[in-house]
């Protein structure tokens, strides 16, 4: 996704830690004429920072060491200004997500209200010069605003629930279908990632549908995927089997596909990193799709090893290290892929676990933080 134009308005305020977290105990949401403003209400005065993104248009408030001990009321569809709330829990505590109608400016501060403090949001549009010019004038000495403009990398990953619509996937003694557990895993992994700046998610199939293998990685290198991960539920003859396992493609997979792509070169159906190779004799195809490949595979098992690494610290594993199988849903040449299993829905207690949507926020909650680290530390991919 091209991020040309985002607008990052950091606004910090640090206060000491205290001994019991901030509770965020209301949010409420109003408008006028010409802006609009969130107010939130917390027991005691919150560290946080307000992100304001131009593209898309959303507002991102992260409070740290804080919980959130009420409901999101969402604002009425009818609002001009703002869209879906979201919430979500963060390593340090708690971050809301707010869909903007248009592209607003912004100011944050704080009042103290009885026992509690009080966070104001104001969000009005740039045209108006004269309201804009006090909100810049406005804003508190404490919490300077720091603006961060030009091109930023969003990494793209693409959300693959495995099987679906006629493929009902592995079945548990109690009757949930595998379709149905990692569409539901993979939705909550696609509010976690949606709401994080710098990641933009992709869900390969969004409801029941039945798609090849083959569309699966199309849509994902339509989207400009940076990342493919493909969600499932393990199945085995022994219901004792249990715990999770992460995969990526093997040595002997990738030299198959490779060999394929070279067959087909003449159809000009595929490309590898947006070279086409129809016009590229065999040798320089072959070294083409070998340093496409040689990458990929290096940024694929780094990207497992750290979602591995985020499993293992909360959730027993099947293996306990990365796995790697010819599946061909990972055959992606240019796309870092990974294959999570994310536990055996033939074993009863797996199974209730898997249908547990606590469990599966939990469990979304660890790929999330290791898709996270993986893009904090890796090198850009180039395309050749």
């Amino acid at each position: 996704m091209d991020a040309l134009g985002l607008v990052l308005l950091l606004a910090f305020i640090t206060v000491p830690a205290s001994a019991e977290p901030v509770r965020l105990t209301a949010i409420q949401a109003a408008d006028k004429s010409d802006r609009a403003r969130l107010v939130f209400e917390f027991t005691a005065k919150p560290e946080y920072r307000v992100i304001r993104w131009a593209e898309p248009k959303r507002l991102l408030v992260e409070i740290e060491d804080a919980t959130l001990s009420a409901g999101v009321k969402q604002p009425p569809p009818s609002h001009p200004f703002l869209g879906k709330i979201r919430n979500t829990k963060i390593r340090k505590g708690i971050r809301l997500s707010v869909d903007l109608k248009r592209s607003l400016v912004h100011r944050a501060f704080t009042n103290r209200v009885g026992k509690g403090v009080r966070l104001i949001v104001e969000l009005i549009e740039p045209g108006r010069s004269e309201t804009v010019s006090r909100l810049e004038s406005s804003k508190p000495a404490k919490a300077p605003i720091r603006r961060r403009s030009g091109k930023r990398k969003v990494h793209v990953v693409a959300i693959d629930a495995g099987h679906g619509g006629k493929d009902t996937g592995a079945i548990g003694p109690g009757g949930h279908r595998e379709k149905d557990v990692v569409l539901s895993i993979a939705r909550k992994l696609n509010d976690m990632i949606y709401v994080e700046p710098g990641m933009k998610p992709v869900m390969i199939r969004k409801g029941d549908t039945f798609l090849s293998l083959r569309e699966r990685l199309v849509r994902a290198r339509k989207a400009q995927a940076d990342l493919f991960v493909s969600l499932h539920a393990d199945a085995y003859v022994h219901d004792g089997a249990r715990g999770m396992s992460v995969f990526t493609l093997s040595e002997r997979g990738a030299s198959s596909t490779a060999a394929r792509w070279l067959a087909q070169r003449e159809n000009a159906a595929d490309l590898v990193g947006g070279v086409s190779l129809r016009d590229k004799d065999g040798t320089l195809a072959k070294v083409l799709i070998d340093l496409s490949q040689a990458a990929t595979a290096e940024a694929s098992a780094r990207a497992a090893s750290a979602v591995l690494w985020e499993l293992k610290k909360s959730f027993p594993m099947h293996h306990p290290e990365v796995q790697r199988a010819a599946f061909a849903v990972l055959k992606s040449p240019d796309i870092p892929s990974i294959l999570v299993e994310t536990g055996f829905i033939t074993n009863p207690e797996g199974e209730r676990k898997l249908a547990d949507a606590a469990h599966q926020t939990k469990l979304c909650r660890a790929i999330f933080y290791g898709i996270r680290q993986f893009f904090s530390t890796a090198a850009p991919m180039r395309k050749l």
